[in-house]
C-alpha cells in the first residue's frame, strides 16, 4: 500500500467496520455479500480499508498471501478462483511458537511454500524479473480464520475478509537455487497434527507450480498499484485442504530437503475468549 487513505463508499466502509469488529471481539458476522450485490473489486476495497486501519495502528506489511490456489481448497470453500490478502508483522508467529487460539474464531491450519523476495519489484513484473527476485524458499503453516459466521462464504466474502488470513509461521529459509525452484512442483509437503499426518500434497497442487501462483499474485496486486518489496514473505497457497485446530494441538510441516516448521496451539480455546 502506498497510502493508508482509502476512499471508499460508506457502505463498503461499514462492511469493513463489521469485519474489523468481528476480529476484535471474536463474534462473527454475516457474509458481507448477504446485504448487497458485492463485486470483486468492491470486496478488495473492503479488504484495503481494513489493511489501512492496521497500518494506521502501527502494523507493517511484511508479505502477501495467495489463497484458494488448490482444487482441494476451492472445493472446501465452494469457490472457483484464487484470491489474495496482506500479511502484517502482527500476523507472524516465530517457528516453534504458540498460537493464541483465544484471539481467533474458527481457525484452520494449512501447509504451503513460502518465498522471500530479495529486492523491490515493479507492479506487473515479468516472469524473469520475479524469478530473479526470489532469494529464498521455506515451508510454512498458515492459520486461516473466518470472521464470517460458520465459514459461510463466497469468493467476495473471503476477499473482503483479507482472504480469511489470520497468522503465519515459516521455517528456515533455503537459498532459492534454480534446482530448488524447479523441484517445487514435485515436492510433497506433509502436515501433522500431534504427530499424525492430517494433510499432504505436492507443489503442483498450487496452480500446477507454486511459481505460477507467485506470478498470478504479482500481477493481481499490480492491478492495484502494489508490488512485492525486498524482504516480503509470500505464501503461495495450500497444497491440501485446511485442517481444523483445537487447543493444545501441535502442527508441523515437513518436505524433503527442507527444515520442518511447527506451531503449537495454546491450551485456551476460542470459546474462552473475552
Amino acid at each position: 500500500m502506498t497510502t493508508t487513505r482509502i476512499d471508499a463508499d460508506p457502505a463498503l466502509v461499514a462492511l469493513a467496520d463489521a469485519l474489523n469488529a468481528a476480529e476484535e471481539t471474536g463474534s462473527p458476522v454475516p457474509p458481507p455479500s448477504a446485504g448487497r450485490e458485492l463485486t470483486l473489486d468492491e470486496a478488495y476495497t473492503v479488504q484495503r480499508v481494513n489493511i489501512a486501519r492496521r497500518l494506521d495502528a502501527g502494523e507493517r506489511i511484511v508479505g502477501r498471501k495467495i489463497g484458494l490456489t488448490s482444487l482441494a481448497m476451492q472445493r472446501q470453500l465452494g469457490v472457483d478462483q484464487p484470491d489474495f490478502g496482506v500479511v502484517t508483522d502482527a500476523m507472524v508467529i516465530p517457528d516453534g511458537g504458540e498460537l493464541d487460539a483465544r484471539m481467533l474464531i474458527a481457525p484452520r491450519a494449512e501447509a504451503e511454500f513460502a518465498f522471500r523476495i530479495g529486492r523491490d519489484l515493479p507492479p506487473l513484473p515479468s516472469a524473469d524479473e520475479l524469478w530473479d527476485a526470489i532469494d529464498g524458499v521455506a515451508l510454512s503453516i498458515e492459520i486461516i480464520d473466518s470472521r464470517v459466521a460458520d465459514w459461510k462464504i463466497s469468493l467476495v466474502d473471503t476477499v473482503a475478509d483479507n482472504a480469511s488470513s489470520a497468522r503465519i509461521v515459516y521455517g528456515e529459509i533455503l537459498p532459492a537455487t534454480p534446482e530448488l525452484l524447479a523441484s517445487l512442483p514435485a515436492q510433497v509437503i506433509s502436515m501433522t497434527r500431534n504427530g499424525d499426518e492430517v494433510a499432504a500434497g505436492p507443489g503442483s497442487a498450487v496452480l500446477g507450480d507454486p511459481l505460477v501462483a507467485l506470478q498470478w499474485l504479482a500481477r493481481a496486486i499490480g492491478g492495484f498499484g502494489d508490488a512485492f518489496a525486498a524482504g516480503d514473505i509470500v505464501l503461495a497457497g495450500a497444497v491440501a485442504a485446511a485442517v481444523p485446530l483445537a487447543a493444545g494441538d501441535v502442527f508441523a510441516a515437513t518436505a524433503a530437503g527442507f527444515a520442518p516448521v511447527s506451531v503449537s496451539v495454546s491450551a485456551e480455546t476460542p470459546a474462552a475468549r473475552g
